[in-house]
């Protein structure tokens, strides 16, 4: 490795998902000297592309957790951000439905965390009330989110690099970060493969490489080994619909293990599709999506929209949450380690930023950008 060239860089920001975008922009606009690097050959070609494009309310996540503070207060940054720069988004409202007796129960539960994250807006609906506005469904029961929307994830992530590159940003593209080590002058020093392998030494690390973050973690000598979770990976399958839907907003069932359970979403055209369920996998490269998980989607659906209609379901695409916890403890928060934890000056690491870090993420960037100030 000693015949590569050798660079010098301020902070390098590994990986440009929603997240990595988000941190490099804060930190330009706080005037430090930003390199992004991404293995692939575009922005946001992975999870940060693969999902509902929902602007969470903060309804589901414990008290006190950074998921529940940080979608919360990230969510109105987002429709600030999308408001000022005429990004294209939606505030489209969402309904929790109830399909039994027993998930009215829930929906008490459910509105009682999102009080504790300071969502109020939330308004419980009779089984009458929720299908004299969604008529198509049949429910016990619903809560009503109105501050939830949609948006283009696509032109958010495309604003967030242009803005950060307005501010001295560079972006590397097909470009692996393949190992490093922790210096003792404070530095690190990062090996990268690609096209043009290289040598850097970054004063600043951070690492929100998403599904790959843990591993990431692990391939750079002199970091605190114990803090770095082991990565999971939980593929979310999405159908299309095919005929035109009978909704106006988005239909969420109570949530399930491991995700929010098989749900009606939107987009700004105005189609459907259904989506994600939760399917463990070892393979975090596999965005397949099996058209015979197609029955188990009709059977989740029409438990409260019994008149979906046989044969107008169709693969779509996947997306992969970048778990910290497997199928029987699911309920881990974000992390970001910083410099402490990590053992390392100039580091933050985030593990684990699944849903809702789309929603997260202005604020999840600010965080960083403190442990770097």
């Amino acid at each position: 490795m000693g015949d590569l060239p050798v660079f010098e860089a301020d902070v390098v920001v590994a990986g440009a998902g929603v997240i990595g975008l988000a941190c490099a922009r804060a930190l330009a606009r706080a005037g430090r000297d930003v390199l992004i690097i991404e293995k692939a050959n575009a922005i946001g070609t992975e999870t940060s592309a693969r999902n509902s494009e929902v602007i969470h309310a903060g309804i589901y996540y414990p008290k006190g957790s950074l998921k529940g503070e940080a979608c919360v207060e990230g969510r109105h940054l987002l429709y600030e951000y999308l408001n000022s720069r005429k990004l294209p988004h939606k505030r489209i409202g969402k309904l929790i439905v109830a399909a039994t007796d027993d998930q009215v129960v829930e929906l008490d539960s459910i509105s009682g965390k999102a009080r504790d994250n300071g969502v109020e807006d939330l308004t419980f609906l009779s089984a009458a009330e929720a299908m004299a506005i969604e008529p198509a469904l049949k429910v016990r029961g619903a809560v009503l989110s109105p501050s939830t929307g949609i948006l283009d994830s696509h032109s958010f992530m495309l604003s967030l690099l242009g803005e950060a590159e307005d501010h001295g940003a560079s972006l590397v593209l097909n470009t692996a970060i393949i190992g490093g080590e922790v210096k003792a002058d404070g530095r690190t020093r990062l090996i990268c493969g690609g096209a043009e392998p290289c040598e850097i030494f970054a004063r600043g690390f951070v690492n929100s490489a998403g599904l790959y973050a843990p591993a990431l973690a692990r391939s750079i000598g002199g970091l605190n080994v114990s803090a770095i979770p082991e990565a999971f990976y939980a593929k979310g399958n999405y159908y299309r619909l095919g005929i035109r839907p009978p909704f106006s907003r988005l239909v969420y069932p109570v949530p399930v293990k491991g995700g929010l359970g098989v749900h009606i979403t939107l987009d700004l055209g105005g189609q459907a599709r259904f989506g994600p369920d939760v399917e463990w996998i070892s393979d975090p490269t596999d965005y397949s999506v099996d058209p015979r998980r197609s029955d188990r989607f009709y059977e989740a659906v029409r438990s409260y929209w019994p008149g979906l209609p046989d044969g107008v379901l169709t693969p779509d695409y996947a997306g992969i949450r970048p778990k910290i916890s497997g199928p029987d403890n699911t309920n881990t928060d974000f992390l970001i380690f910083g410099p402490e934890v990590m053992s390392a000056s100039g580091h933050v690491h985030l593990f684990g930023i699944e849903s809702p870090g789309l929603t997260s993420s202005l604020s999840l960037a600010a965080r960083v950008a403190a442990y770097l100030g």
